[in-house]
């Protein structure tokens, strides 16, 4: 499609929808706060790195979009250009924003793009990386400063709440491959070009009384991994928003990441292919936005819960003392880190309090909200069981805690299943509880909203 082809395609769409967007159902803010380091930081995500950063492709941002529905509840939507919230300071956010502007938990939604070009975060994946004190110095004070961070992206959108008209579509875009690769010597990280995948691309737009954009929130199911070099950058989620505020001036977009634990943006590792990603998702959005979507009318309804996700049975002191002795380098982090929790606190936690969110905007649509890195099996459950034309499903929210595998992968083993689980501190895999337990929290949560 030409430039003047699709000017007049968009100028057509943003027409259409003023026409029928007279009384705004919703106040909607959009704020944004650059959060790349100002110092040279050690990069998350890849255990091979050897040195800090050396400059930026371009900003990281924290961004909030704030939805008053029409009996003036609010809830905040947080995306960060990061490989993830820690529990601790998705806590110390939400309690802020509590305090700031009196907004209750399951009113405030916290997620990461899963970057792997931003900066190591205390708590998250920290056992990785071999990191000297004046680099443990600096991500200690970046990441105690994140919630204020987090808070003035907040503040940025409650200073330019309006009226706005909220919809709801689904485009596709097709780069994410299934990772999880079948060898005769079992599961590796490699491509599966039959594996279970999700190609949706969600996309809830916040429009103006005159029908221009304010926001648009999309999100892809698909590891941020097509880099792996040492600047600064959001990935393929950052040249996606990046494009689309340039195609739609004073619009803010926000990316959430999917279910993509299990999928990567293959071929990869060229700054190109990150930009040509980025623009195929963005193109995915505008197609979505050019074209007819559902009108939300609220009211927003919300809810949160923590449940105790099992672990497989600990370890004895004896084993994890044998484990000093492996020659793999995280294995030997992780002993000393458990054999410290057992000389503090006599004890290894056999349980992990695991978040699970759900927002509905009336009956037509629902964000179904799961903490760490989750697998494909639970979108497309989710989907399946709630009806995929009413499903925003998020992963990497409120709390990056672990690789969150489906009973399928859990049985399957490799990484997403068990390996994982080193770098993260675990002693070992998840239960065969796991899947049950998330989906019967996310079922009951939808239930007990439509009372």
């Amino acid at each position: 499609m030409n430039s003047l082809v699709r000017l007049a395609a968009l100028l057509l769409a943003t027409c259409t929808l003023h026409a029928a967007q007279a009384d705004p159902a919703f106040r909607v803010g959009a704020g944004k706060r650059v959060i790349t380091p100002v110092e040279a930081m050690w990069m998350a995500g890849y255990a091979s790195r050897t040195a800090p950063s050396d400059g930026k492709i371009h900003d990281l941002h924290a961004k909030a979009l704030v939805i008053e529905d029409a009996a003036g509840l609010q809830g905040v939507i947080l995306t960060t250009d990061l490989i993830g919230i820690p529990k601790n300071i998705a806590v110390a956010t939400a309690t802020l924003i509590h305090d700031t502007y009196q907004i209750p938990r399951e009113r405030v939604m916290i997620t990461a793009s899963h970057t792997h070009c931003g900066p190591v975060m205390r708590d998250n994946l920290y056992g990785m990386y071999a990191l000297d004190p004046e680099q443990v110095n600096r991500i200690e004070a970046y990441t105690g400063a994140m919630p204020q961070m987090l808070l003035d992206a907040v503040t940025a959108a409650m200073d330019n709440l309006e009226p706005a008209t909220l919809t709801w579509g689904i485009g596709n875009a097709g780069f994410a491959v299934n990772r999880r690769e079948y060898t005769p010597g079992g599961v590796t990280n490699g491509e599966n070009p039959i594996g279970p995948v999700d190609h949706d691309v969600p996309v809830l737009a916040a429009r103006r009384a005159d029908g221009s954009l304010k926001a648009v929130l999309f999100g892809y199911a698909c590891h941020n991994t097509t880099l792996s070099f040492q600047q600064f950058c959001g990935d393929y989620a950052g040249f996606a928003q990046y494009g689309l505020e340039e195609a739609f001036p004073g619009a803010t977009a926000l990316f959430a990441t999917g279910c993509g634990a299990d999928a990567n943006p293959l071929p990869r590792r060229t700054l190109e292919l990150a930009q040509q990603y980025g623009a195929q998702l963005g193109k995915a959005v505008e197609s979505v936005l050019g074209g007819t979507m559902a009108p939300l009318n609220g009211p927003l309804k919300a809810s949160f819960e923590e449940i105790p996700l099992e672990l497989s049975a600990p370890p004895t002191r004896e084993q994890i003392e044998e484990q000093l002795k492996s020659e793999d380098v995280y294995i030997q982090r992780r002993a000393k880190t458990l054999l410290k929790t057992l000389d503090t606190r006599g004890a290894l936690d056999t349980t992990y309090p695991y978040p699970v969110q759900i927002w509905q905007f009336g009956d037509a649509l629902q964000m179904t909200v799961l903490g760490g890195e989750v697998v494909v099996d639970y979108a497309l459950l989710l989907k399946h069981r709630l009806g995929r034309e009413k499903q925003f499903v998020i992963a990497y929210a409120n709390d990056v805690c672990a690789y969150i595998p489906s009973l399928r992968v859990l049985r399957e083993g490799g990484y997403e299943g068990d390996t994982s689980m080193i770098y993260y501190g675990f002693y070992g895999p998840w239960a065969p509880t796991i899947q049950d337990a998330i989906l019967g929290s996310a079922l009951k949560q939808t239930e007990a909203l439509k009372e």
